[in-house]
Protein backbone atom coordinates (compact mmCIF):
# COMPACT_ATOMS: atom_id res chain seq x y z
CA UNK A 1 0.00 0.00 0.00
CA UNK A 2 2.79 2.20 1.26
CA UNK A 3 4.41 2.12 -2.51
CA UNK A 4 1.36 3.00 -4.35
CA UNK A 5 1.13 6.52 -2.40
CA UNK A 6 1.99 9.34 -4.83
CA UNK A 7 3.09 12.65 -3.18
CA UNK A 8 1.10 15.84 -4.35
CA UNK A 9 2.58 18.94 -4.07
CA UNK A 10 0.65 21.69 -3.97
CA UNK A 11 0.32 24.99 -5.77
CA UNK A 12 1.93 28.10 -4.68
CA UNK A 13 -0.84 29.88 -3.37
CA UNK A 14 -1.33 33.69 -3.78
CA UNK A 15 0.03 35.27 -0.50
CA UNK A 16 3.15 32.92 -0.85
CA UNK A 17 3.64 34.41 -3.96
CA UNK A 18 3.12 38.10 -3.09
CA UNK A 19 5.36 37.37 -0.04
CA UNK A 20 7.88 36.15 -2.09
CA UNK A 21 7.25 39.20 -4.69
CA UNK A 22 7.94 41.66 -1.50
CA UNK A 23 10.99 40.31 -0.78
CA UNK A 24 12.80 39.90 -3.94
CA UNK A 25 11.97 43.69 -4.33
CA UNK A 26 12.68 45.03 -0.45
CA UNK A 27 16.61 42.73 -1.43
CA UNK A 28 16.42 44.18 -4.76
CA UNK A 29 15.77 47.64 -3.69
CA UNK A 30 18.54 47.32 -0.70
CA UNK A 31 21.79 45.97 -2.86
CA UNK A 32 20.72 48.49 -5.59
CA UNK A 33 20.91 51.52 -2.62
CA UNK A 34 23.84 50.44 -1.40
CA UNK A 35 25.90 49.87 -4.63
CA UNK A 36 24.62 53.29 -5.75
CA UNK A 37 26.05 55.02 -2.45
CA UNK A 38 29.51 53.03 -2.73
CA UNK A 39 29.83 54.30 -6.37
CA UNK A 40 28.81 57.77 -5.01
CA UNK A 41 31.49 57.71 -2.21
CA UNK A 42 33.62 57.21 -4.92
CA UNK A 43 32.60 60.66 -6.61
CA UNK A 44 30.50 58.78 -9.47
CA UNK A 45 27.58 61.06 -10.44
CA UNK A 46 24.20 59.56 -9.30
CA UNK A 47 22.75 58.34 -12.64
CA UNK A 48 26.38 57.27 -14.04
CA UNK A 49 26.07 54.98 -10.69
CA UNK A 50 22.72 53.53 -11.69
CA UNK A 51 23.60 53.05 -14.97
CA UNK A 52 26.66 51.37 -13.52
CA UNK A 53 24.79 49.07 -10.90
CA UNK A 54 22.49 47.92 -13.83
CA UNK A 55 25.05 47.06 -16.01
CA UNK A 56 26.76 45.08 -13.51
CA UNK A 57 23.43 43.33 -12.24
CA UNK A 58 22.54 42.14 -15.82
CA UNK A 59 26.19 41.45 -16.75
CA UNK A 60 26.76 39.48 -14.47
CA UNK A 61 24.72 36.86 -16.75
CA UNK A 62 26.93 37.59 -19.70
CA UNK A 63 30.63 35.93 -20.09
CA UNK A 64 33.51 36.79 -23.14
CA UNK A 65 35.67 34.03 -24.05
CA UNK A 66 38.76 35.46 -24.04
CA UNK A 67 41.13 32.00 -24.28
CA UNK A 68 41.31 28.57 -25.28
CA UNK A 69 43.37 26.03 -22.71
CA UNK A 70 44.00 22.06 -24.04
CA UNK A 71 45.33 19.53 -20.78
CA UNK A 72 45.48 15.96 -20.96
CA UNK A 73 44.51 14.05 -17.76
CA UNK A 74 44.78 10.58 -16.98
CA UNK A 75 41.25 8.56 -17.54
CA UNK A 76 40.51 4.54 -16.36
CA UNK A 77 39.14 3.20 -18.93
CA UNK A 78 37.68 -0.45 -19.84
CA UNK A 79 38.58 -2.41 -22.37
CA UNK A 80 37.31 -5.61 -23.53
CA UNK A 81 39.82 -8.76 -23.90
CA UNK A 82 38.87 -11.92 -25.05
CA UNK A 83 40.64 -15.16 -23.41
CA UNK A 84 39.54 -18.28 -25.69
CA UNK A 85 36.76 -16.79 -26.79
CA UNK A 86 35.68 -15.30 -22.98
CA UNK A 87 35.30 -11.34 -22.65
CA UNK A 88 36.96 -10.02 -19.57
CA UNK A 89 36.78 -6.69 -18.85
CA UNK A 90 40.43 -4.91 -18.13
CA UNK A 91 41.15 -1.38 -16.90
CA UNK A 92 43.59 0.63 -18.59
CA UNK A 93 44.74 4.17 -18.62
CA UNK A 94 44.57 6.39 -21.23
CA UNK A 95 45.24 10.27 -21.80
CA UNK A 96 42.14 12.66 -22.74
CA UNK A 97 42.39 16.34 -24.25
CA UNK A 98 40.18 18.63 -22.48
CA UNK A 99 39.65 22.04 -23.51
CA UNK A 100 38.79 24.84 -21.11
CA UNK A 101 37.55 27.91 -22.31
CA UNK A 102 38.53 31.19 -20.17
CA UNK A 103 35.73 33.50 -20.32
CA UNK A 104 35.37 37.31 -18.61
CA UNK A 105 32.30 37.96 -16.86
CA UNK A 106 30.97 41.71 -17.66
CA UNK A 107 29.08 42.30 -14.38
CA UNK A 108 31.94 40.53 -12.27
CA UNK A 109 34.84 41.76 -13.60
CA UNK A 110 34.76 44.12 -16.50
CA UNK A 111 32.43 46.91 -14.65
CA UNK A 112 34.34 46.77 -11.17
CA UNK A 113 37.48 46.84 -13.05
CA UNK A 114 36.74 49.80 -14.97
CA UNK A 115 35.60 51.83 -12.11
CA UNK A 116 38.94 50.99 -10.12
CA UNK A 117 40.55 52.40 -13.41
CA UNK A 118 38.64 55.15 -13.80
CA UNK A 119 39.66 55.85 -9.92
CA UNK A 120 43.56 55.07 -10.70
CA UNK A 121 43.28 57.76 -13.82
CA UNK A 122 42.10 60.41 -11.99
CA UNK A 123 44.93 60.17 -9.39
CA UNK A 124 47.10 60.39 -12.10
CA UNK A 125 45.16 63.56 -13.75
CA UNK A 126 45.12 65.36 -10.60
CA UNK A 127 48.77 64.42 -9.80
CA UNK A 128 48.13 62.91 -6.40
CA UNK A 129 51.18 60.50 -6.74
CA UNK A 130 51.72 59.73 -2.73
CA UNK A 131 47.97 58.61 -3.10
CA UNK A 132 48.38 56.26 -6.58
CA UNK A 133 51.37 54.93 -4.86
CA UNK A 134 49.50 53.82 -1.97
CA UNK A 135 46.69 52.20 -4.31
CA UNK A 136 49.55 50.18 -6.65
CA UNK A 137 50.52 49.07 -3.03
CA UNK A 138 47.40 47.64 -1.78
CA UNK A 139 46.63 45.99 -4.64
CA UNK A 140 49.90 44.23 -4.15
CA UNK A 141 48.92 42.89 -0.37
CA UNK A 142 45.41 42.28 -1.55
CA UNK A 143 46.54 40.38 -4.36
CA UNK A 144 49.45 38.61 -2.18
CA UNK A 145 46.16 37.88 0.73
CA UNK A 146 43.88 36.45 -2.15
CA UNK A 147 46.21 34.37 -4.13
CA UNK A 148 46.59 32.58 -0.57
CA UNK A 149 43.30 32.40 0.24
CA UNK A 150 41.58 31.48 -3.02
CA UNK A 151 41.32 27.61 -4.14
CA UNK A 152 40.43 26.06 -6.85
CA UNK A 153 37.32 23.96 -7.42
CA UNK A 154 37.41 21.01 -9.68
CA UNK A 155 34.44 21.44 -12.30
CA UNK A 156 33.83 25.03 -11.22
CA UNK A 157 36.52 27.70 -11.27
CA UNK A 158 38.91 29.53 -8.47
CA UNK A 159 36.80 30.04 -5.67
CA UNK A 160 37.40 31.86 -2.45
CA UNK A 161 35.90 32.69 0.91
CA UNK A 162 33.40 35.42 0.64
CA UNK A 163 34.13 37.73 3.84
CA UNK A 164 37.96 37.76 3.37
CA UNK A 165 38.43 40.23 0.76
CA UNK A 166 36.09 43.33 2.04
CA UNK A 167 38.06 42.78 5.63
CA UNK A 168 41.66 43.48 3.80
CA UNK A 169 40.14 45.78 1.49
CA UNK A 170 38.91 48.00 4.78
CA UNK A 171 42.37 47.56 5.98
CA UNK A 172 44.08 48.02 3.08
CA UNK A 173 42.07 51.75 3.17
CA UNK A 174 42.55 52.47 7.03
CA UNK A 175 45.98 52.00 6.52
CA UNK A 176 46.89 53.31 3.28
CA UNK A 177 43.73 56.19 2.36
CA UNK A 178 45.09 59.15 3.04
CA UNK A 179 43.05 61.27 1.59
CA UNK A 180 40.91 59.13 -0.02
CA UNK A 181 40.38 55.84 1.85
CA UNK A 182 37.31 54.62 0.03
CA UNK A 183 39.45 54.72 -3.27
CA UNK A 184 42.17 52.66 -1.82
CA UNK A 185 39.26 50.17 -0.37
CA UNK A 186 37.75 49.66 -3.74
CA UNK A 187 41.04 49.20 -5.66
CA UNK A 188 42.33 46.62 -3.53
CA UNK A 189 39.33 45.32 -3.09
CA UNK A 190 38.60 44.70 -6.94
CA UNK A 191 41.86 44.96 -8.60
CA UNK A 192 43.69 42.70 -6.10
CA UNK A 193 41.30 39.80 -5.81
CA UNK A 194 41.34 39.44 -9.72
CA UNK A 195 44.99 39.83 -9.77
CA UNK A 196 45.54 36.95 -7.14
CA UNK A 197 42.58 35.03 -7.17
CA UNK A 198 42.15 34.27 -10.70
CA UNK A 199 45.52 36.00 -13.13
CA UNK A 200 47.74 34.49 -10.31
CA UNK A 201 45.80 30.81 -10.79
CA UNK A 202 46.30 31.25 -14.54
CA UNK A 203 48.17 27.64 -14.95
CA UNK A 204 45.58 26.07 -12.59
CA UNK A 205 42.56 26.96 -14.14
CA UNK A 206 42.74 24.21 -17.19
CA UNK A 207 43.03 21.57 -14.81
CA UNK A 208 40.42 22.39 -13.06
CA UNK A 209 37.90 19.68 -15.26
CA UNK A 210 35.64 22.52 -16.04
CA UNK A 211 34.48 23.46 -19.67
CA UNK A 212 34.48 26.95 -19.15
CA UNK A 213 36.01 29.10 -16.17
CA UNK A 214 34.61 32.87 -15.60
CA UNK A 215 36.77 35.47 -14.22
CA UNK A 216 34.78 37.33 -12.51
CA UNK A 217 32.49 34.79 -12.10
CA UNK A 218 31.04 31.57 -10.00
CA UNK A 219 33.06 31.65 -6.68
CA UNK A 220 34.91 35.25 -7.67
CA UNK A 221 31.57 37.39 -8.64
CA UNK A 222 31.49 38.07 -4.85
CA UNK A 223 34.84 38.19 -4.50
CA UNK A 224 35.39 40.93 -7.42
CA UNK A 225 32.67 43.13 -7.28
CA UNK A 226 30.75 42.73 -3.87
CA UNK A 227 34.08 43.24 -1.92
CA UNK A 228 35.00 46.59 -3.44
CA UNK A 229 31.53 47.19 -2.75
CA UNK A 230 31.10 46.26 1.07
CA UNK A 231 34.63 47.76 1.52
CA UNK A 232 33.82 51.43 0.52
CA UNK A 233 30.36 51.09 2.61
CA UNK A 234 32.12 49.96 5.77
CA UNK A 235 35.36 51.83 5.60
Amino acid sequence: MMGNRRLIVPPVSLPVLIIMGLIFIIAFVFFSGAVMAAFEKLGIPPEVAYSLFLLALFGSFINIPVAEETSYEPVLKVREVRFFGIPYPVPVFDWEERKVIIAVNVGGAIVPVSVALYEILRMIYQGNWGLLFNALLAVLIAALFSHAVARPVRGLGIAMPFFLPPIIAIALGWLLGGSNPNAIAYISGTLGVLIGADLMNWNRIKRLGAPMVSIGGAGTFDGIFLAGIIAVLLV
